[in-house]
């Protein structure tokens, strides 16, 4: 070949490579020439006619460089971070617990060793009952048994389990193999043989003296265990005498691949792709564990995928994961990303497990403390969960029938039982479902009518004032006696100082926030205690079943602390318990159902919102702890208000209305504009009138017109000319007032 066809061979190489590759063929001497002008260059800056040098190396996605353009390539991803090191990836590792949940708690401990003493007692019962059952039975079975162990004893003499080995060797015409076998045989049969001729001697010689010798008891002990024995030995396999205590509920074991199956049964593009072909698959940062009465599995969800996402689907994962839906509960996971979902299946539905007992049901659970922790209910996982009265305020929706008032019952038996707090009750239902309380309450009200709405809102009052005082007192105190300015055990303890713990519990609190005359007064004052009473040693828990603005006044829903919320129908009504987006975030109890009663989300009294089961405590058991919470009372000398048969005083600051406007309205003034009547009020009485104002904070005529109502007394217009022009306004007329106090006091003396 010569030089010049090999020339055009490589020639046409390098055409093909710049085709396949996209690129060009660069001359290394005209590159070497360019670059060496560059350099030699005054500027040092590079000719842009310049091809780039061919022997640099071509730049990687990430790295910078020149591109096609000449332009300067960006740095988009940096080099590979190292990480954390070994020791650091150690500290960080989260520990698992050296003894399982159970053992190093007390209730768990309780509950499981009460378990298990009543699964002992219960079979022992079962199995004891059935004894007379169980003999008969063995016995008719006996004389099959007995045939099976001579069938069995005659094949074992004659070696009948060899017969098939040695016709084997037969067939195959070994005649080595079958005298083995069969001289194998004799030496078996003459020895079995031996065995059983001695046996058949000497077992009815020792029969027969034991027959003679033993006692009665002996004899019918062995003839019982001989016959049982033999019925044992009879009985068929698939028909057994004793029948078990106990039927174990077989629940499949959760693995990934059922989850794996669930989550992409979901219809989640995003799950499905990353479940197909070539997709990253699903994640699981740790082992699925058994967890309680059921199984945990942490789940790393796709990217783009939040928990939300799921929860909104439960029923669906129900159905995947082929669990009922009160079984599967999917929940975020707290300082984790938005894709950390902690999947925990149940054995059984949370709705068909039976209640636990309150721990404080017993006499013999001493006295609690609002001060400390009391038990509320129980999670998923039959775990206690607990919250803390003092220094928060509690708020409970549902919808009606949903166990609204059996959970607030259970914090206020609660508070019956500490002899040192105050209790001022009011149930607007009218059907008694707190009445067992009015036993050790100060002040008590049932009903949905206008005297028992006027008498809530009285001891809201009382409260609010209560408050003035107590801050006084505390004001007043020395700082090495009260360093924090709040109200403390030591400090409850102290009767002189009056800062024992009050708890103010209304149920169906909306029947009093919508009330047209109380409403608005009523509302804004609650919002005040809310504020304020946590740390002056006043608490506030409100239940309603219809959560909207009319209903339950913006300010508490927003200053509540702890909030309990059952099965509700919407996002609004969810928000409104919860708090603002908490519907968005996955804690939605518009996915509980209509058999899950005293199921709800609990928010507040953890770091994190936790399902939970309250505890059902029926009225008879309340009258019994109520019993023994007014004994403790009596004990204490604690006892207050009605439960002691005293009147309370702040039921008679309903009737001050008509008084204090005849004390600043003069006889000279014989018709006033509602408003100028209020900022008198106001002036004389702000703790009570101060809360009369519209949206606009102005002086709300209406809400004097109300609350004159129940007095018989109307509005009149009232004309005045301001700046030479007439002003027609509503307002009152002194002399109806003065006519509905005579009206009343005459009432009085009558009575």
């Amino acid at each position: 070949m010569n030089h010049d066809d090999e020339n055009e061979l490589f020639n046409r190489l390098e055409a093909d490579l710049a085709a396949d590759f996209g690129g060009e063929v660069v001359d290394l001497d005209k590159a070497r020439a360019a670059r060496s002008e560059s350099a030699d260059s005054p500027t040092g800056a590079p000719d842009p006619t310049a091809t780039a040098s061919a022997d640099s190396h071509p730049t990687e996605s990430g790295d910078s460089g020149p591109d096609a353009s000449g332009d300067s390539v960006a740095l988009v991803d940096g080099p590979e971070p190292t990480g954390p090191g070994l020791m650091a990836r150690v500290r960080g590792a989260r520990r698992r617990s050296v003894l399982p949940a159970w053992l190093t708690s007390k209730p768990e401990f309780v509950d499981a060793a009460g378990w298990l003493l009543g699964y002992a007692a219960h079979t022992t019962a079962f199995h004891t009952v059935r004894l007379p059952y169980y003999a008969a039975g063995l016995a008719l079975r006996a004389p099959a048994g007995a045939a099976k162990f001579i069938g069995g004893t005659v094949r074992w003499v004659t070696d009948a389990e060899g017969e098939h080995l040695r016709q084997a060797a037969a067939n195959r015409e070994n005649p080595e193999d079958y005298l083995k076998l069969s001289r194998q045989r004799d030496n078996r049969v003459k020895l079995r043989g031996i065995i059983i001729a001695l046996s058949a001697v000497i077992g009815p010689i020792a029969a027969l003296a034991m027959w003679i010798l033993a006692p009665a008891w002996l004899l019918a002990a062995t003839t019982a265990a001989l016959t049982f024995a033999l019925g044992w030995l009879g009985t068929p396999t698939d028909k057994p005498v004793i029948s078990p205590a106990v039927v174990a509920t077989q629940v499949e074991r959760l693995t990934s691949q059922i989850v794996e199956r669930a989550l992409g049964a979901l219809g989640n593009a995003e799950i499905n792709k990353a479940l197909g072909k070539g997709g990253q698959g699903i994640k699981f940062p740790a082992p699925i564990t058994r967890d309680g009465p059921g199984w945990r599995a942490d789940v790393d969800l796709p990217y783009g995928v939040t928990v939300t996402d799921i929860l909104d689907r439960r029923d669906r994962l129900a159905s995947g994961l082929r669990r009922p839906l009160g079984c599967v509960w999917p929940e975020p996971v707290a300082d984790e990303h938005a894709g950390r979902m902690m999947l925990w299946v149940g054995d059984k539905a949370l709705n068909k497990v039976p209640p636990a007992a309150w721990p404080l049901a017993k006499s013999s659970s001493g006295t609690p403390s609002l001060f400390k922790p009391i038990p509320f209910g129980t999670d998923q996982r039959g775990r206690p969960v607990d919250i803390t009265l003092m220094y928060d305020n509690v708020l409970i929706g549902a919808m009606p029938g949903m166990g609204k008032t059996f959970s607030l019952r259970t914090p206020l038996l609660a508070a019956a039982l500490d002899p040192l707090a105050e209790l001022l009750i009011w149930e607007l239902k009218g059907t008694g479902d707190l009445s067992a309380l009015a036993k050790v309450a100060a002040d008590y009200g049932s009903g949905p009518d206008d005297e028992t709405c006027a008498a809530a809102l009285d001891s809201i009052r009382y409260v609010y004032n209560d408050l003035e005082r107590r801050a006084k007192v505390i004001a007043s105190l020395p700082k090495d006696k009260c360093p924090e300015n709040k109200v403390t055990p030591e400090l409850a303890a102290i009767k002189s100082l009056g800062l024992h713990p009050g708890v103010l519990a209304i149920d169906e609190c909306q029947e009093l926030f919508s009330h047209p005359e109380f409403g608005k007064e009523a509302g804004a004052l609650c919002t005040s205690l809310i504020k304020r009473g946590r740390a002056l040693g006043w608490i506030i828990l409100l239940a309603t079943q219809r959560p909207d603005k009319e209903s339950l006044p913006t300010g508490i829903s927003a200053n509540v602390g702890t909030r309990f919320c059952l099965r509700v129908m919407g996002q609004m009504e969810n928000d409104m318990i919860l708090g603002t987006s908490m519907y968005k975030k996955g804690i939605q109890a518009t996915t509980f159902t209509k058999s899950d009663k005293g199921i709800g989300y609990l928010s507040g009294a953890a770091d994190d919102p936790q399902i939970v089961r309250t505890y059902y405590i029926d009225n008879p058991a309340a009258d019994l702890i109520c019993d023994r919470a007014r004994a403790a009372r009596e004990l204490a000398g604690t006892l207050r208000g009605l439960a002691a048969g005293e009147t309370p005083e702040r039921r008679e600051a309903a009737d001050t209305l008509l008084d204090d406007i005849l004390s600043v309205v003069p006889a000279d003034e014989a018709k006033v504009w509602s408003e100028t009547v209020i900022a008198r009020l106001t002036d004389l009485r702000p703790e009570v009138y101060q809360t009369w104002t519209d949206e606009a904070g102005e002086w709300d005529a209406g809400q004097l017109s109300a609350a004159l109502k129940r007095y018989g007394i109307k509005a009149v217009q009232v004309n005045r000319r301001i700046d030479g022009k007439v002003v027609n306004r509503r307002g009152i007329d002194r002399a109806h007032i003065t006519a509905a106090i005579a009206e009343r006091d005459r009432k009085k003396s009558a009575g």
